[in-house]
Protein backbone atom coordinates (compact mmCIF):
# COMPACT_ATOMS: atom_id res chain seq x y z
CA UNK A 1 0.00 0.00 0.00
CA UNK A 2 3.02 2.30 0.15
CA UNK A 3 2.67 5.42 -2.03
CA UNK A 4 -1.10 4.97 -2.40
CA UNK A 5 -3.93 6.84 -0.78
CA UNK A 6 -6.78 5.42 1.26
CA UNK A 7 -10.13 7.00 1.96
CA UNK A 8 -11.45 6.89 5.50
CA UNK A 9 -15.06 7.66 6.36
CA UNK A 10 -15.26 9.17 9.82
CA UNK A 11 -18.45 9.59 11.81
CA UNK A 12 -18.24 12.48 14.25
CA UNK A 13 -20.40 12.86 17.31
CA UNK A 14 -23.05 15.00 15.65
CA UNK A 15 -23.68 12.26 13.06
CA UNK A 16 -22.16 13.77 9.91
CA UNK A 17 -19.61 12.01 7.73
CA UNK A 18 -16.31 13.54 6.66
CA UNK A 19 -14.02 11.94 4.11
CA UNK A 20 -10.26 12.35 4.35
CA UNK A 21 -7.50 11.30 1.97
CA UNK A 22 -4.05 10.66 3.33
CA UNK A 23 -0.91 8.71 2.36
CA UNK A 24 -1.28 5.07 3.26
CA UNK A 25 1.36 5.27 5.98
CA UNK A 26 -0.84 7.48 8.16
CA UNK A 27 -4.45 7.62 9.22
CA UNK A 28 -6.32 10.79 10.07
CA UNK A 29 -9.47 10.58 12.13
CA UNK A 30 -11.59 12.90 14.22
CA UNK A 31 -14.10 10.42 15.54
CA UNK A 32 -14.77 8.37 18.57
CA UNK A 33 -16.08 5.42 16.57
CA UNK A 34 -14.23 2.65 14.78
CA UNK A 35 -12.79 3.05 11.29
CA UNK A 36 -13.23 -0.02 9.10
CA UNK A 37 -10.98 -1.26 6.31
CA UNK A 38 -12.01 -4.28 4.24
CA UNK A 39 -11.28 -7.19 6.59
CA UNK A 40 -10.21 -5.42 9.77
CA UNK A 41 -11.06 -2.37 11.79
CA UNK A 42 -9.26 0.26 13.87
CA UNK A 43 -10.77 1.65 17.03
CA UNK A 44 -9.33 4.71 18.83
CA UNK A 45 -7.84 3.79 22.18
CA UNK A 46 -9.34 6.67 24.11
CA UNK A 47 -12.33 8.91 23.59
CA UNK A 48 -11.30 12.57 23.58
CA UNK A 49 -13.80 15.38 24.20
CA UNK A 50 -12.50 17.74 21.50
CA UNK A 51 -12.16 17.49 17.73
CA UNK A 52 -8.67 17.53 16.30
CA UNK A 53 -6.54 15.29 14.12
CA UNK A 54 -4.14 12.58 15.16
CA UNK A 55 -1.32 11.29 12.99
CA UNK A 56 -0.79 7.61 13.67
CA UNK A 57 1.50 5.09 11.95
CA UNK A 58 -0.38 2.66 9.76
CA UNK A 59 0.18 -0.78 11.27
CA UNK A 60 -1.69 -3.88 10.24
CA UNK A 61 -1.28 -6.95 12.37
CA UNK A 62 -1.13 -10.29 10.63
CA UNK A 63 -3.16 -11.98 13.36
CA UNK A 64 -5.72 -10.96 15.98
CA UNK A 65 -6.01 -12.69 19.32
CA UNK A 66 -9.74 -12.04 19.48
CA UNK A 67 -11.71 -14.61 17.56
CA UNK A 68 -14.01 -13.64 14.69
CA UNK A 69 -17.16 -11.89 15.80
CA UNK A 70 -19.88 -14.56 15.65
CA UNK A 71 -22.68 -14.30 13.15
CA UNK A 72 -25.88 -12.96 14.69
CA UNK A 73 -28.30 -14.41 12.12
CA UNK A 74 -29.10 -18.12 12.36
CA UNK A 75 -30.85 -19.65 9.39
CA UNK A 76 -33.41 -17.72 7.32
CA UNK A 77 -35.46 -16.13 10.13
CA UNK A 78 -33.66 -16.24 13.50
CA UNK A 79 -31.32 -13.64 14.94
CA UNK A 80 -30.15 -12.17 18.24
CA UNK A 81 -32.38 -9.49 19.69
CA UNK A 82 -30.37 -6.30 18.96
CA UNK A 83 -29.21 -3.81 21.55
CA UNK A 84 -31.08 -0.52 21.89
CA UNK A 85 -29.75 2.06 19.42
CA UNK A 86 -28.44 4.15 22.30
CA UNK A 87 -26.15 1.34 23.45
CA UNK A 88 -22.89 1.35 21.46
CA UNK A 89 -21.01 -1.60 22.89
CA UNK A 90 -20.67 -5.32 22.25
CA UNK A 91 -23.63 -7.19 23.64
CA UNK A 92 -23.21 -9.05 26.91
CA UNK A 93 -23.62 -12.80 26.25
CA UNK A 94 -25.91 -13.03 29.27
CA UNK A 95 -28.36 -10.65 27.58
CA UNK A 96 -28.45 -12.42 24.21
CA UNK A 97 -32.01 -13.40 23.37
CA UNK A 98 -33.43 -15.18 20.34
CA UNK A 99 -35.88 -13.31 18.14
CA UNK A 100 -37.54 -13.98 14.79
CA UNK A 101 -37.51 -11.61 11.83
CA UNK A 102 -40.55 -13.54 10.53
CA UNK A 103 -42.60 -16.28 12.18
CA UNK A 104 -40.77 -19.62 11.82
CA UNK A 105 -42.41 -22.02 9.39
CA UNK A 106 -39.94 -24.90 8.84
CA UNK A 107 -38.59 -27.09 11.63
CA UNK A 108 -36.10 -29.95 11.40
CA UNK A 109 -36.60 -32.84 13.83
CA UNK A 110 -33.54 -35.04 14.36
CA UNK A 111 -33.75 -38.14 16.51
CA UNK A 112 -31.28 -40.80 17.51
CA UNK A 113 -31.44 -43.67 15.02
CA UNK A 114 -31.87 -47.32 16.10
CA UNK A 115 -33.28 -46.38 19.51
CA UNK A 116 -36.79 -47.79 19.94
CA UNK A 117 -37.35 -45.77 23.11
CA UNK A 118 -37.44 -42.59 20.99
CA UNK A 119 -40.12 -43.76 18.55
CA UNK A 120 -43.09 -42.70 20.68
CA UNK A 121 -41.64 -39.27 21.64
CA UNK A 122 -40.84 -38.69 17.95
CA UNK A 123 -44.41 -39.52 16.91
CA UNK A 124 -45.89 -37.32 19.61
CA UNK A 125 -43.69 -34.37 18.71
CA UNK A 126 -44.42 -34.67 14.98
CA UNK A 127 -48.18 -34.79 15.61
CA UNK A 128 -47.89 -31.57 17.57
CA UNK A 129 -45.64 -29.75 15.08
CA UNK A 130 -47.42 -30.59 11.81
CA UNK A 131 -50.47 -28.67 13.00
CA UNK A 132 -48.61 -25.37 12.71
CA UNK A 133 -45.26 -25.94 10.94
CA UNK A 134 -43.67 -27.73 8.00
CA UNK A 135 -41.69 -30.60 9.53
CA UNK A 136 -38.47 -31.95 7.96
CA UNK A 137 -36.99 -35.33 8.92
CA UNK A 138 -34.36 -37.65 7.49
CA UNK A 139 -35.61 -40.19 4.99
CA UNK A 140 -34.05 -43.07 6.92
CA UNK A 141 -36.13 -42.06 9.96
CA UNK A 142 -39.39 -42.31 8.01
CA UNK A 143 -38.28 -45.63 6.49
CA UNK A 144 -37.94 -47.11 9.97
CA UNK A 145 -40.01 -50.28 10.14
CA UNK A 146 -41.63 -49.25 13.41
CA UNK A 147 -43.10 -46.13 11.81
CA UNK A 148 -44.16 -47.92 8.63
CA UNK A 149 -46.18 -50.47 10.59
CA UNK A 150 -48.07 -47.78 12.48
CA UNK A 151 -51.25 -47.15 10.48
CA UNK A 152 -52.34 -44.28 12.74
CA UNK A 153 -49.07 -42.44 12.09
CA UNK A 154 -49.25 -43.01 8.33
CA UNK A 155 -51.22 -39.83 7.68
CA UNK A 156 -48.62 -37.84 9.62
CA UNK A 157 -45.77 -39.40 7.62
CA UNK A 158 -47.36 -38.20 4.40
CA UNK A 159 -47.12 -34.62 5.66
CA UNK A 160 -43.42 -34.81 6.54
CA UNK A 161 -40.70 -33.47 4.23
CA UNK A 162 -37.73 -35.79 3.92
CA UNK A 163 -34.09 -35.29 2.97
CA UNK A 164 -30.92 -37.35 2.65
CA UNK A 165 -27.63 -36.33 4.22
CA UNK A 166 -25.04 -35.50 1.58
CA UNK A 167 -27.61 -35.28 -1.23
CA UNK A 168 -30.17 -32.64 -0.26
CA UNK A 169 -29.21 -29.14 0.88
CA UNK A 170 -31.66 -27.85 3.48
CA UNK A 171 -29.44 -25.14 4.99
CA UNK A 172 -31.48 -22.28 3.50
CA UNK A 173 -34.94 -23.45 4.49
CA UNK A 174 -34.73 -24.61 8.12
CA UNK A 175 -35.77 -22.10 10.78
CA UNK A 176 -35.47 -24.26 13.91
CA UNK A 177 -33.83 -27.58 14.82
CA UNK A 178 -35.27 -29.88 17.49
CA UNK A 179 -33.07 -32.76 18.66
CA UNK A 180 -34.34 -35.90 20.40
CA UNK A 181 -31.45 -37.87 21.86
CA UNK A 182 -28.14 -37.16 23.52
CA UNK A 183 -25.07 -35.06 22.86
CA UNK A 184 -24.20 -37.04 19.74
CA UNK A 185 -27.52 -36.05 18.18
CA UNK A 186 -26.69 -32.37 18.61
CA UNK A 187 -23.20 -32.93 17.17
CA UNK A 188 -24.79 -34.58 14.15
CA UNK A 189 -27.16 -31.63 13.73
CA UNK A 190 -24.17 -29.28 13.77
CA UNK A 191 -22.45 -31.29 11.02
CA UNK A 192 -25.46 -30.81 8.70
CA UNK A 193 -24.95 -27.02 8.70
CA UNK A 194 -21.39 -26.01 7.86
CA UNK A 195 -22.38 -22.35 7.51
CA UNK A 196 -25.10 -20.56 9.43
CA UNK A 197 -26.81 -22.87 11.92
CA UNK A 198 -30.49 -22.41 12.86
CA UNK A 199 -31.34 -22.28 16.57
CA UNK A 200 -31.10 -25.71 18.21
CA UNK A 201 -33.49 -26.96 20.88
CA UNK A 202 -32.22 -30.22 22.39
CA UNK A 203 -34.34 -32.60 24.49
CA UNK A 204 -32.57 -34.98 26.84
CA UNK A 205 -33.49 -38.47 25.65
CA UNK A 206 -29.99 -39.97 25.46
CA UNK A 207 -27.43 -41.39 27.85
CA UNK A 208 -25.39 -38.34 28.95
CA UNK A 209 -27.21 -35.19 27.91
CA UNK A 210 -24.63 -32.53 28.80
CA UNK A 211 -25.73 -30.41 25.83
CA UNK A 212 -29.44 -31.26 26.04
CA UNK A 213 -31.06 -29.23 28.85
CA UNK A 214 -34.77 -29.71 28.05
CA UNK A 215 -37.04 -32.40 29.49
CA UNK A 216 -39.45 -33.94 27.00
CA UNK A 217 -42.33 -34.09 29.48
CA UNK A 218 -42.95 -30.35 29.00
CA UNK A 219 -42.18 -30.16 25.27
CA UNK A 220 -45.40 -28.34 24.29
CA UNK A 221 -44.80 -25.48 26.71
CA UNK A 222 -41.10 -25.19 25.87
CA UNK A 223 -41.57 -25.29 22.09
CA UNK A 224 -44.32 -22.68 22.29
CA UNK A 225 -42.00 -20.34 24.22
CA UNK A 226 -39.26 -20.71 21.62
CA UNK A 227 -41.63 -20.06 18.72
CA UNK A 228 -42.78 -16.86 20.42
CA UNK A 229 -39.15 -15.64 20.65
CA UNK A 230 -37.09 -14.00 23.40
CA UNK A 231 -35.51 -17.29 24.52
CA UNK A 232 -32.04 -17.22 26.07
CA UNK A 233 -29.34 -18.73 23.85
CA UNK A 234 -25.75 -19.84 24.20
CA UNK A 235 -23.55 -19.26 21.16
CA UNK A 236 -21.37 -22.37 21.13
CA UNK A 237 -18.29 -21.55 19.09
CA UNK A 238 -17.06 -23.97 16.45
CA UNK A 239 -13.69 -24.61 14.85
CA UNK A 240 -13.04 -24.21 11.14
CA UNK A 241 -10.73 -27.03 10.05
CA UNK A 242 -9.09 -27.65 6.71
CA UNK A 243 -6.78 -30.53 5.75
CA UNK A 244 -4.21 -29.51 3.13
CA UNK A 245 -2.75 -32.47 1.26
CA UNK A 246 0.80 -32.26 -0.03
CA UNK A 247 1.47 -32.57 -3.77
CA UNK A 248 2.66 -36.11 -4.39
CA UNK A 249 2.46 -36.37 -8.18
CA UNK A 250 4.80 -33.70 -9.52
CA UNK A 251 7.09 -31.24 -7.70
CA UNK A 252 5.46 -28.23 -9.39
CA UNK A 253 1.92 -29.23 -8.41
CA UNK A 254 0.16 -27.13 -5.81
CA UNK A 255 -1.12 -28.42 -2.50
CA UNK A 256 -4.63 -29.82 -2.54
CA UNK A 257 -6.93 -28.13 -0.04
CA UNK A 258 -9.77 -30.19 1.37
CA UNK A 259 -13.20 -28.96 2.32
CA UNK A 260 -13.63 -26.91 5.46
CA UNK A 261 -15.23 -28.72 8.37
CA UNK A 262 -17.19 -27.02 11.14
CA UNK A 263 -16.35 -28.73 14.42
CA UNK A 264 -18.37 -28.23 17.60
CA UNK A 265 -16.45 -30.43 20.04
CA UNK A 266 -12.92 -31.28 18.99
CA UNK A 267 -10.38 -32.16 16.34
CA UNK A 268 -8.46 -35.29 17.33
CA UNK A 269 -5.10 -36.22 15.81
CA UNK A 270 -3.91 -39.64 16.98
CA UNK A 271 -1.62 -42.51 16.03
CA UNK A 272 -4.42 -44.66 14.66
CA UNK A 273 -3.75 -48.42 14.51
CA UNK A 274 0.04 -48.00 14.71
CA UNK A 275 1.93 -49.16 17.79
CA UNK A 276 4.45 -46.30 17.47
CA UNK A 277 4.20 -42.98 19.25
CA UNK A 278 2.41 -40.22 17.42
CA UNK A 279 4.90 -37.44 16.64
CA UNK A 280 3.35 -34.21 15.35
CA UNK A 281 4.47 -30.58 15.31
CA UNK A 282 2.18 -27.85 16.61
CA UNK A 283 2.38 -24.37 15.04
CA UNK A 284 0.69 -21.21 16.32
CA UNK A 285 0.36 -18.33 13.85
CA UNK A 286 3.03 -19.92 11.67
CA UNK A 287 5.59 -20.49 14.44
CA UNK A 288 6.58 -23.87 15.80
CA UNK A 289 5.45 -24.07 19.42
CA UNK A 290 6.19 -27.66 20.36
CA UNK A 291 6.20 -31.27 19.23
CA UNK A 292 3.64 -33.67 20.64
CA UNK A 293 4.93 -37.18 21.27
CA UNK A 294 2.36 -39.57 22.66
CA UNK A 295 -0.96 -40.99 21.59
CA UNK A 296 -2.01 -37.73 19.94
CA UNK A 297 -3.42 -34.27 20.56
CA UNK A 298 -6.92 -32.82 21.01
CA UNK A 299 -7.84 -29.32 19.81
CA UNK A 300 -11.20 -28.47 21.30
CA UNK A 301 -13.70 -25.67 21.67
CA UNK A 302 -14.97 -24.61 25.11
CA UNK A 303 -17.98 -26.85 24.44
CA UNK A 304 -15.64 -29.76 23.70
CA UNK A 305 -13.62 -29.12 26.86
CA UNK A 306 -16.15 -31.23 28.79
CA UNK A 307 -15.88 -34.14 26.33
CA UNK A 308 -12.73 -36.03 25.24
CA UNK A 309 -10.49 -33.23 26.52
CA UNK A 310 -11.90 -33.56 30.04
CA UNK A 311 -11.16 -37.30 29.96
CA UNK A 312 -7.57 -36.45 28.95
CA UNK A 313 -7.09 -34.16 31.96
CA UNK A 314 -8.04 -30.74 30.57
CA UNK A 315 -9.88 -28.01 32.42
CA UNK A 316 -13.54 -27.39 31.68
CA UNK A 317 -14.29 -24.03 30.03
CA UNK A 318 -17.64 -22.26 29.89
CA UNK A 319 -18.89 -22.08 26.27
CA UNK A 320 -18.97 -18.27 26.31
CA UNK A 321 -15.22 -17.99 26.93
CA UNK A 322 -13.50 -17.20 23.59
CA UNK A 323 -10.69 -19.74 23.61
CA UNK A 324 -9.23 -22.86 22.01
CA UNK A 325 -7.88 -25.68 24.16
CA UNK A 326 -4.93 -27.89 23.20
CA UNK A 327 -4.71 -31.16 25.15
CA UNK A 328 -2.13 -33.92 24.63
CA UNK A 329 -3.29 -37.54 24.74
CA UNK A 330 -1.03 -39.60 27.01
CA UNK A 331 2.08 -37.47 26.27
CA UNK A 332 5.48 -39.06 26.80
CA UNK A 333 6.42 -36.14 29.05
CA UNK A 334 5.64 -35.38 32.68
CA UNK A 335 5.50 -31.62 32.06
CA UNK A 336 3.18 -31.41 29.05
CA UNK A 337 -0.02 -29.93 30.45
CA UNK A 338 -3.12 -28.82 28.51
CA UNK A 339 -3.03 -25.18 27.41
CA UNK A 340 -5.66 -22.58 26.52
CA UNK A 341 -4.91 -20.15 23.67
CA UNK A 342 -6.87 -17.12 22.39
CA UNK A 343 -9.67 -17.81 19.95
CA UNK A 344 -8.10 -15.62 17.25
CA UNK A 345 -4.95 -17.66 16.64
CA UNK A 346 -4.38 -20.09 13.77
CA UNK A 347 -3.17 -23.53 14.76
CA UNK A 348 -1.45 -25.88 12.34
CA UNK A 349 -0.57 -29.52 12.94
CA UNK A 350 1.85 -31.49 10.76
CA UNK A 351 3.76 -34.74 11.05
CA UNK A 352 7.24 -34.24 12.45
CA UNK A 353 10.02 -34.93 9.92
CA UNK A 354 11.29 -37.82 12.06
CA UNK A 355 7.85 -39.33 12.72
CA UNK A 356 7.94 -43.11 12.32
CA UNK A 357 4.34 -43.46 11.19
CA UNK A 358 1.41 -41.50 9.85
CA UNK A 359 -1.36 -39.94 11.92
CA UNK A 360 -5.14 -39.94 11.75
CA UNK A 361 -7.53 -37.03 12.19
CA UNK A 362 -11.25 -36.95 12.97
CA UNK A 363 -13.79 -34.14 13.36
CA UNK A 364 -16.27 -34.62 16.20
CA UNK A 365 -15.62 -38.35 15.80
CA UNK A 366 -16.57 -38.31 12.10
CA UNK A 367 -14.85 -38.33 8.70
CA UNK A 368 -11.68 -39.98 9.95
CA UNK A 369 -8.77 -39.76 7.49
CA UNK A 370 -5.04 -40.44 7.38
CA UNK A 371 -2.40 -37.69 7.50
CA UNK A 372 0.80 -38.29 5.55
CA UNK A 373 4.17 -36.52 5.61
CA UNK A 374 3.76 -33.08 4.04
CA UNK A 375 0.07 -32.79 4.90
CA UNK A 376 -1.08 -30.18 7.38
CA UNK A 377 -4.21 -29.47 9.41
CA UNK A 378 -5.19 -25.80 9.72
CA UNK A 379 -7.51 -24.87 12.59
CA UNK A 380 -9.10 -21.49 13.30
CA UNK A 381 -12.22 -20.27 15.08
CA UNK A 382 -15.35 -20.24 12.93
CA UNK A 383 -17.67 -17.24 12.71
CA UNK A 384 -20.68 -19.59 12.59
CA UNK A 385 -21.51 -20.75 16.13
CA UNK A 386 -24.24 -23.16 17.13
CA UNK A 387 -27.02 -21.14 18.81
CA UNK A 388 -28.12 -23.52 21.54
CA UNK A 389 -31.38 -22.54 23.24
CA UNK A 390 -31.11 -22.46 27.04
CA UNK A 391 -33.63 -24.04 29.37
CA UNK A 392 -32.97 -21.46 32.12
CA UNK A 393 -29.91 -19.32 31.36
CA UNK A 394 -26.43 -19.93 29.99
CA UNK A 395 -24.73 -19.98 33.41
CA UNK A 396 -27.22 -22.10 35.35
CA UNK A 397 -27.60 -24.64 32.53
CA UNK A 398 -23.84 -25.22 32.36
CA UNK A 399 -23.35 -25.77 36.09
CA UNK A 400 -26.47 -27.92 36.20
CA UNK A 401 -24.96 -30.13 33.48
CA UNK A 402 -21.67 -30.34 35.38
CA UNK A 403 -23.47 -31.49 38.49
CA UNK A 404 -26.06 -33.81 36.94
CA UNK A 405 -24.05 -35.36 34.08
CA UNK A 406 -20.43 -35.30 35.25
CA UNK A 407 -21.12 -35.26 39.02
CA UNK A 408 -18.66 -32.41 39.37
CA UNK A 409 -17.30 -32.05 42.93
CA UNK A 410 -19.67 -34.63 44.34
CA UNK A 411 -18.43 -36.13 47.60
CA UNK A 412 -19.70 -37.06 51.01
CA UNK A 413 -19.96 -33.95 53.18
CA UNK A 414 -17.56 -33.61 56.06
CA UNK A 415 -19.29 -33.54 59.43
CA UNK A 416 -18.97 -30.42 61.54
CA UNK A 417 -17.08 -30.30 64.80
CA UNK A 418 -18.96 -31.56 67.83
CA UNK A 419 -20.03 -28.81 70.21
CA UNK A 420 -18.34 -28.90 73.63
CA UNK A 421 -20.55 -30.01 76.48
CA UNK A 422 -21.80 -27.34 78.92
CA UNK A 423 -22.12 -29.79 81.81
CA UNK A 424 -19.80 -29.26 84.74
CA UNK A 425 -18.67 -31.56 87.50
CA UNK A 426 -20.94 -31.58 90.48
CA UNK A 427 -19.46 -31.28 93.93
CA UNK A 428 -20.03 -34.08 96.35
Amino acid sequence: MQGEEIQVNCIVQHGKKNAFKWPAKRIVFTTLSEIKFKNFCFTPICHLPIYFCFLLPFYRRAHFLHGPYPATHFGPKACILPNPTSVMHIQDPASQRLTWTNPPSNVLVIRKIHDESLVEPFKELCRYLVEQLMVYVERRVVEDGTLKDDELFGSICNQLCTFREGFDDISDCIDLIICLGGDGTLLYASSLFQGSVPPVMAFHLGSLGFLTPFKFESYKTEVAKVLEGNAAITLRSRLKVKVVKAAVQQPHEEEEEGEEEGVLNEVVVDRGPSSYLSNVDLYLNGRLITSVQGDGVIVSTPTGSTAYAAAAGASMIHPNVPAIMVTPICPHSLSFRPIVVPAGVELMITLSPDARNTAWVSFDGRKRQEIQHGDCIKITASCYPVPSICCHDLVYDWFESLAQCLHWNVRKRQAGLAQPSDSSDTEN
